[in-house]
């Protein structure tokens, strides 16, 4: 794949984004004359870390007076449409996009969790995939109305989350935010319910006008990239 990628993007820089955890595609991109991209691992990257935790020993989730849990199941479809959209403004999210997301096999509406405010505004909403193979959800999205912002919804709402996943045989659960120092908000609240960083992306890179020794096992040199052009792997 990387010979392939070098080839059709020859003379150009080109990017790569494996993960920490990957050592051996980490091996093969070096061997190919990628190197760590400086300038995307800055402070203000938009690198991300995935994050897990399990689900042995959940907090019990306290919600402000007035407030309460619902599910995409209790509610339908227009309140998990609209708290997405008043979450996430501007957002091309729409009806129809989330009939596709009830097809998707591992959705389930019992595990889309909502806040409901007092005055009947979804305040918060989170998705949770089923993995039922490997027992495990990840969260995603995650978010909260910004008029009911550092209240503490959405930590009461992964909190509630995760017990939910726990019933439905789950025992692992994950979730992904930004990882450079310029966007903490997301962690501090993933870290807050007791996510650690498991792996997190590793932004490489190789200029148009490098070119290595053969790679391994080959005997010619490889071919060059492609303008921002980049692959995950």
């Amino acid at each position: 794949m990387i010979e392939w990628y070098d080839a059709v993007a020859a003379g150009l820089e080109r990017t790569a984004l494996p993960t920490t955890a990957d050592e051996y595609a980490l091996t093969r991109w070096a061997a190919h004359g990628y190197e760590p991209d400086a300038r995307a691992l800055g402070d203000t990257g938009d690198w991300t870390q995935l994050n897990q935790r399990d689900l042995a020993d959940v907090e019990h989730p306290v919600l402000p007076p007035g407030f309460r849990f619902r599910t995409a199941e209790e509610t339908g479809p227009r309140a998990a449409v609209r708290a997405h959209l008043d979450a996430w403004s501007p957002s091309p999210y729409t009806p129809r996009s989330y009939e596709g997301v009830l097809r998707t096999a591992a959705y389930r509406a019992d595990l889309h969790v909502l806040v409901e405010a007092p005055d009947g505004t979804m305040a918060a909403s989170t998705i949770m995939w089923l993995d039922h193979m490997n027992k495990t959800v990840e969260f995603e999205p995650v978010g909260t109305h910004p008029a009911y912002r550092r209240l503490g919804l959405a930590r009461a709402m992964m909190l509630h989350g995760m017990r939910l996943a726990r019933a439905a045989g789950a025992t692992h659960a994950t979730v992904v935010c930004l990882g450079a120092p310029s966007h903490p908000r997301a962690r501090g609240l993933y870290y807050g319910v007791g996510f650690r960083e498991l792996s997190r992306d590793a932004p490489l890179v190789r200029s148009a006008d490098r070119e290595p020794a053969a790679p391994f096992g080959t005997g010619s040199p490889p071919c060059g990239s492609s303008p921002g052009g980049g692959t995950r792997g």
